[in-house]
């Protein structure tokens, strides 16, 4: 399996079967930070839960439909980070992630997201990547940020979460903007 070095203490890699427990645990450990405003966190119950989601990347990978990563963190599962689906005819595609809450406020995210937007407009050869995040959720808006997307609008009860609708902030970056929109 290949790894991305992000920096010395990090890196990304996909995901594999064998690592499910580290990640329904971490899982576990962070739910009340995930809650808010990951509406999976509810049925995500036993490590097998877990694996079938791993299962659904490996999947996902099979049919040429983009691919999820953990992020690891000095030998720790730290987050997942991935593409949702890849749109082929209209070269697009849409940007996800989440954290442990031990994780957050280290600049992971930022730093995780970087390669994924190189993989996508280089490899992938994409014209565009879409990235949601909650009106509420100003830590995801403030990577979108940083990365450089552009701010499209609000997208209205765009899903429901922890007993709530949550309107969605859409950003999007397109492959001319990319290089320009920031340095690592």
């Amino acid at each position: 399996m290949f790894t991305y070095k992000l920096d010395e203490d990090a890196y990304l890699k996909p995901l594999e079967l064998h690592e499910a427990q580290d990640f329904f645990d971490l899982i576990e450990q962070s739910k009340s930070h995930l809650r808010p405003w990951m509406p999976w966190t509810d049925w995500t119950n036993q490590v097998k839960d877990t694996e079938g989601f791993i299962r659904s990347t490996m999947e996902q990978v099979g049919r040429n439909d983009g691919f999820q990563a953990g992020i690891w963190y000095k030998g720790k599962a730290a987050g997942v980070i991935g593409f949702h689906r890849v749109d082929w005819t209209n070269k697009a595609t849409s940007i996800g992630y989440w954290l442990g809450e031990a994780f957050i406020g280290k600049g992971l995210m930022t730093k995780a997201s970087a390669p994924l937007l190189e993989h996508a407009f280089t490899a992938y050869d994409l014209e565009r990547i879409e990235l949601r995040a909650s009106t509420q959720n100003k830590k995801s808006q403030l990577v979108a940020e940083r990365l450089g997307f552009t701010k499209e609008g609000i997208a209205r009860r765009a899903e429901w979460v922890d007993g709530q609708f949550h309107d969605h902030i859409v950003y999007s970056l397109l492959k001319e903007e990319w290089k320009k929109s920031y340095s690592f």
